[in-house]
């Protein structure tokens, strides 16, 4: 019997078409001899549609159109799956547009790849593909991210958290203690975005509040560091878990302006149609030499299991060419395109990427459902509110 997959992307993020891009490549990729696929659509108001026609990247010109002919539905628990209940119901029949066995978000951004839409589909237990909610909270704050990296000794750049609160307040208070702390230029980005979505590099203070006034526009909470500015980026993917996991080849991306934007990433590298992060401008293998390629590979490695990743994530570097210093500068929990390209460059089809995912998935829920999460207890039998402290009417009785 075939295992029932539910791909799931798009959703409420400023990287939705990114994610509809890289979830329908998933969708295609997958091998039809071993699984049978639900391609699931969440749209920017975090509805769910399915259907053949949310399938079709053309269908997706004209979105209103696409979701006349798809089917909207919710997720209800099953017999050992999820059900997913169209909406409004049938009035007659059965109104179960399809079941799954295992949830595999393929979802870019704030609001779905933070541990939101992690932590709904594990309140179905189902299998979930991927990073679990914590990791991938951790992951996707970059605040946090280099606080718990920094604790285990792996080389991240210094930084300063500022709030939209913060800057509102004493908008000069806010620049003087970045001047004071961090030589310019610097790098400010949103803390819970990927896609290089929100960055500015700032050379001096106005350059700083329009960097700022930009970033707030994303989020509350920005992040600002020292800018390397005789910088090379190497990117390099992860597969695995906490017990075992391995790194795929390194790659080199090419920046149009210093910094790498949402355009070198999505729409430069393309001829026409954009593929995602498939036709992106890069060097790949990169040209490192093998001291320094191992460097990086086990420096992935060490940061996946540092911040408990599972599946693949892709870790961006920087190097320093003037002191030849590597920092990990941050993690994708759920990489554009899957970061399928760096895994066949060592032969690794995307298929098999898949499955070795899908294996991943059903290992932790074997591993979990081992675990004890309830125990007999009689404390309900005895329970009584009457005489709780704060109830309401209890004082006086």
């Amino acid at each position: 019997m075939k295992i029932r997959v539910g791909v799931f992307f798009g959703g409420k993020s400023v990287e939705h078409e990114v994610s509809v891009i890289s979830g329908l490549q998933a969708y295609r990729a997958f091998d039809r001899e071993k699984y049978e696929l639900v391609p699931i659509y969440i749209t920017k108001d975090n509805e769910f549609y399915t259907g053949e026609a949310v399938a079709d990247i053309a269908n997706y010109r004209n979105i209103p159109e696409l979701l006349k002919k798809s089917t909207r539905v919710f997720l209800m628990c099953g017999q050992g799956c999820v059900q997913l209940i169209q909406y409004p119901p049938k009035k007659l029949g059965s109104s179960v547009a399809a079941q799954i066995d295992v949830a595999f978000p393929v979802v870019h951004g704030a609001n779905v790849e933070d541990g939101s839409l992690q932590g709904f589909l594990r309140h179905y237990n189902i299998p979930l593909a991927g990073c679990d909610v914590a990791a991938s909270a951790v992951t996707m704050d970059k605040y946090v991210m280099k606080a718990v990296l920094k604790d285990n000794e792996i080389p991240v750049l210094d930084c300063i958290i500022m709030t939209v609160k913060d800057y509102e307040k004493d908008e000069n208070a806010t620049l003087d203690k970045v001047e004071g702390r961090i030589a310019y230029p610097v790098i400010v980005k949103p803390v819970n975005l990927g896609s290089s979505v929100g960055i500015k590099v700032a050379k001096d203070r106005d350059g700083l509040r329009e960097a700022l006034e930009y970033a707030f526009t994303f989020g509350p909470r920005v992040l600002i560091e020292r800018a390397i500015m005789n910088l090379r980026e190497i990117n390099c993917a992860v597969l695995g878990d906490y017990e075992e996991a391995a790194a795929s080849e390194c790659e080199e991306p090419i920046s149009s302006d210093g910094i790498l934007s949402y355009e070198d990433k999505y729409v430069a590298g393309g001829k026409g149609a954009s593929e995602g992060m498939r036709t992106a401008k890069r060097v790949l293998p990169a040209e490192l030499t093998p001291e320094k390629r191992e460097e990086i590979r086990r420096m992935a490695v060490k940061t996946f299991r540092v911040l408990n990743c599972s599946g693949v994530s892709r870790i961006d570097f920087m190097i320093d060419q003037d002191t030849d210093q590597v920092y990990v500068n941050e993690i994708n929990p759920i990489p554009g395109s899957l970061a399928f390209y760096l895994w066949e460059a060592l032969g690794k089809p995307y298929a098999e990427l898949l499955d070795d995912m899908v294996k991943l998935a059903l290992k932790r829920e074997r591993e979990e459902k081992s675990m004890m999460t309830s125990f007999d207890s009689n404390i309900l039998q005895n329970a009584n509110l009457s005489g709780a402290k704060g109830s309401k009417g209890a004082k006086g009785q």
